[in-house]
């Protein structure tokens, strides 16, 4: 015999936040499909068809419910994972991307642009701040910025 998952009553509040979220186009993506799939749901339809219409394995949509009625709206963010801690704190990726805006003869250095090499030196040995060239781009890239068109920008 299958089993038959219910979400439980939502409130008013959570379901406007629901509704919200459900039709957002700013918020991260799967907290957009978390909220389709509470939502779909409380209308009553089965896990099956909600995971056929999500295009999610019905293990997936079960998790979720489950959750959301356990810990309620927290249950649309991530958890926390295992993994790797980040090897730079905020303040250290925020004084990348600052160098990186701020031409070089502001810093008082003798040239006008900047290169992955020249950036590297500076931040090691200016700044204290021990990296690599291809981490410095990593970072760009998270930031999104492109290097390209931040160098360019900036002569």
């Amino acid at each position: 015999m299958p089993i038959i998952m219910k979400l439980r009553e939502l409130t008013a509040v959570e379901r406007d936040v629901l509704e919200r979220l459900s039709r957002s186009r700013t918020a991260p993506a799967r907290e957009v499909e978390r909220a389709k799939i509470l939502l779909c749901a409380s209308s009553g339809q089965h896990v099956p068809d909600i995971a056929l219409q999500m295009r999610l394995t019905a293990y997936c949509v079960r998790e979720r419910i489950r959750r959301f009625n356990t810990e309620g709206l927290a249950a649309l963010q991530d958890r926390p994972r295992a993994g790797r801690p980040a090897q730079y704190n905020p303040e250290q990726v925020s004084l990348v991307v600052q160098t990186v805006l701020t031409k070089p003869t502001d810093l008082g250095l003798p040239f006008a642009a900047w290169t992955h090499v020249r950036l590297q030196d500076y931040l090691n040995e200016q700044q204290q701040l021990h990296i690599k060239r291809s981490r410095i781009g990593e970072l760009l890239a998270r930031e999104g910025l492109r290097w390209r068109e931040v160098v360019m920008a900036r002569n």
